[in-house]
């Protein structure tokens, strides 16, 4: 999987790569008890500090998505999240909101999320 960092986005770099490898685990591209790289491994090669790899990990694991081990390192959770927050669901809220005021009608807005969804089940 080969993350990619926007530097310059409002979105926290430890949110990019909490949401990449979130996204990596829903399309398939990581899979329940494949190893994640060491915090050190990645922020090397990501070029990102090795605190903020630590805090993406640690909100994956308070979420469910990835479980660590002092010998094993971090590993892919065997089991899927099944729990649906209330903050995705107001996160969802504000986006379909903000697609609506530019002006999307449901039909458009619906298409386009049957289009990503299916794009994750490639």
């Amino acid at each position: 999987m080969i993350l990619t960092f926007d530097f310059s986005s409002d979105v926290p770099l430890y949110m990019q790569l909490r949401n990449q490898i979130v996204i990596g685990i829903a399309e398939g591209k990581l899979v329940p008890g494949e190893k994640l790289p060491t915090i050190r491994a990645l922020a090397d090669e990501s070029g990102i500090n090795m605190m903020t790899v630590s805090k993406a990990y640690q909100i994956l694991k308070q979420e469910g998505y990835i479980v660590t081990d002092r010998r094993k390192g971090a590993v892919v959770a065997g089991q899927p999240v099944s729990r649906i927050s209330e903050e995705i669901l107001h996160e969802l809220r504000v986006k379909i909101s903000e697609l609506r005021l530019a002006g999307m009608k449901k039909e458009e807005i619906l298409a386009m999320i049957e289009k990503i969804y299916e794009e994750g089940n490639k």
